[in-house]
């Protein structure tokens, strides 16, 4: 059986793969900084379960672990909307 994690990192890891080189060099130059604005939509890579969320005044997710909706493309969100909802 595999574990959980590990399932994770490959959940995680085929979500990123759908990001564009630019879009890789994007969120990687902002990992550190903030960048969920309230309203903003993202998904938490470390529980793609939860599907796509909505940044509130209170974050539920870390930063580091959100990829927001306004950090890809429109054709890039789409297919991540659909990864997430399978």
């Amino acid at each position: 059986m595999i574990a959980a994690s590990k399932v994770n990192a490959f959940a995680r890891e085929s979500i990123l793969k759908l990001l564009s080189d630019a879009e890789v060099a994007k969120v990687s130059r902002a990992e550190d900084a903030p960048r969920l604005i309230e309203g903003d939509e993202y998904v938490d890579l470390e529980d793609l379960a939860a599907g796509v969320q909505r940044v509130q005044a209170t974050p539920r997710t870390a930063a580091s672990h959100a990829l927001a909706r306004s950090a890809v493309s429109e054709a890039t969100w789409t297919k991540i909307v659909g990864a997430v909802a399978r």
